[in-house]
C-alpha cells in the first residue's frame, strides 16, 4: 500500500494543471490568501476521500480474495485502464493542436482572459477551482488503495498523512515561496507557468500512462496470483 500511495502522490503533485492555476491565483490581488483557500480545498478533498473510504471499511482491510478485496482490485484495474486510454486521447489531441496553424494571438488572449478573471475571483472561487482541477482519476486510484489501510496501526495513519502531504507538496512550495519571497516568486512562478503551458500535454500523457500501467500491472498480478 505504501509504495502505491507514494507513486500516486507523486503523480498528483506533478500533474501540471493545478500548479498552473495556482500561479494565476498567487499573482492576483490578495494572492496569498486565495492561494491558501486553493490549497485548503485541495487538501480537504484528499482527506474527505480517505475518510470516506475508512468509514466504509471500518478501518479494517478486507480479507484477501474476499469480495470487497476483489472489488477493490477490479476498481484499480478499471482506473488504470482509464488512465491509459486518457493518456492516448490526450496524446492524439496534442498532435492535432500542434498540427493546427496558430499565430499566437489566441493563446495570448486566453492567458489575458484567465488573468483578468482571476483578479476578480474570491477565496471561495479559488477553493472551487482547486476542487475542479483535482485529478480525480488519480485520487480514485488512491481511494482504491486506501481500502487496504488498517486504522489500528500507526504506520497506516503515517502513510495516509504522507500521501496527503506529498500530493500537496508542489502547491505548498509555491505558496511558501510567495509568502517569503514575493518578488522573486512572482517572476519565477510566471516563468514556470509559461514552461508548463508548453509542456503540459506531454507531462499529462507521461504521468497518466506510467501510473495507468503500474495500476493495471499490479492489479492483474494480484487478481491472478
Amino acid at each position: 500500500m505504501v509504495l502505491d500511495l507514494v507513486l500516486i502522490g507523486l503523480a498528483i503533485t506533478l500533474y501540471p494543471l493545478p500548479g498552473m492555476a495556482l500561479v494565476l491565483v498567487l499573482a492576483s490581488p490578495r494572492g496569498v490568501y486565495k492561494g491558501l483557500a486553493f490549497i485548503t480545498a485541495w487538501l480537504a478533498c484528499l482527506v474527505a476521500v480517505i475518510a470516506l473510504v475508512l468509514l466504509c471499511t471500518g478501518g479494517q482491510p478486507p480479507a484477501p480474495r474476499s469480495p470487497p478485496s476483489l472489488a477493490s482490485l477490479a476498481a484499480t484495474l478499471v482506473i488504470g485502464l482509464s488512465l491509459i486510454v486518457y493518456s492516448e486521447h490526450r496524446r492524439r489531441r496534442s498532435r492535432r493542436v500542434t498540427a493546427a496553424p496558430d499565430d499566437g494571438e489566441g493563446t495570448a488572449g486566453s492567458g489575458r482572459s484567465l488573468t483578468s478573471r482571476m483578479d476578480q475571483a474570491t477565496g471561495w472561487s479559488a477553493a472551487g477551482l482547486a476542487v475542479l482541477l483535482q485529478p480525480w482519476g488519480m485520487v480514485s486510484a488512491a481511494a482504491a488503495t486506501v481500502v487496504k489501510a488498517d486504522a489500528s496501526h500507526t504506520q497506516s495513519f503515517l502513510a495516509l498523512l504522507g500521501f496527503c502531504v506529498l500530493a500537496t507538496s508542489t502547491l505548498l512550495a509555491m505558496e511558501l515561496y510567495t509568502v517569503f519571497a514575493p518578488e522573486n516568486a512572482q517572476r519565477d512562478l510566471t516563468r514556470l507557468r509559461a514552461w508548463l503551458s508548453r509542456h503540459k500535454d506531454r507531462a499529462i500523457v507521461l504521468l497518466c500512462l506510467l501510473l495507468g500501467l503500474w495500476l493495471v500491472g499490479r492489479s492483474l498480478y494480484q487478481l491472478t496470483g
